[in-house]
């Protein structure tokens, strides 16, 4: 009867630990996350619509890279994507990356599906801050002046010193185009937490460099090569 109550002691606490989450499962969705941002930041310096948009990178504050913004519906249509932001230090450096979602709704007669890649040069310092809330949303409303760079780069350097965010985005699919208006970021704190093995926040990360992940290095590199 004991050797029973302990095989049942025993089966309950195997299931129990079966139950809980997997955190290497998780630390490989985020790590592809961070390895497709690399790849758009190598693929964007190739790109001629990219323009001069490298130069930004000498005044940008920070960086939020999102691999993939998605764009779908049928009259009722919505865009959303996962990003990672890295912000530059006073030596020219990156730190690691924070996790973020964007994600926005719009309404019209859409039929199609688009997708695209972001890149938001952080270029003021309250942007930089307004990203370290728990939520921050695009627009004229949120007091943030956003610009979304057209096929001259060159144009965002020379006559818009005053804009809080510059957004360059590369498209494909049956939209003509995208727009960031309204859009929704927010941190991912379950991706932050578990990608550096502890609570952690954005401007611990970000800003105070509380927390590294030697399998950021590409990414970091990838930028430091678009300075």
């Amino acid at each position: 009867m004991r050797a029973t109550g302990s095989l049942g002691r025993a089966a309950v606490l195997a299931l129990a630990l079966l139950s809980l989450p997997l955190p290497a499962s998780a630390a490989t969705e985020e790590q592809q996350l961070v390895d497709r941002a690399a790849i758009t930041i190598k693929e964007a310096r190739n790109d001629p619509s990219f323009g001069n948009a490298p130069a930004l990178l000498q005044r940008a504050k920070a960086v939020m890279v999102v691999p993939e913004l998605i764009k779908a519906g049928f009259f009722f249509g919505g865009e959303g994507g996962n990003g990672v932001l890295l912000a530059r230090r006073d030596d020219g450096t990156w730190s690691d990356p924070a996790f973020y979602g964007l994600g926005s709704a719009s309404f019209g007669l859409q039929i199609g599906v688009q997708s695209a890649e972001v890149v938001f040069f952080v270029m003021s310092d309250r942007a930089l801050k307004a990203w370290m809330d728990d939520e921050l949303k695009l627009g004229a409303k949120a007091g943030l002046t956003v610009l979304m760079l057209g096929s001259n780069a060159e144009a965002a350097l020379t006559s818009n010193a005053d804009v809080d965010v510059i957004a360059w985005a590369r498209s494909k699919g049956a939209y003509a185009g995208i727009t960031l208006e309204g859009s929704v970021i927010k941190p991912r704190h379950q991706w932050n937490d578990a990608y550096y093995g502890r609570r952690v926040n954005p401007e611990d990360i970000v800003l105070a460099g509380a927390v590294t992940n030697p399998n950021t290095a590409p990414l970091r590199t990838a930028l430091a090569m678009s300075n």
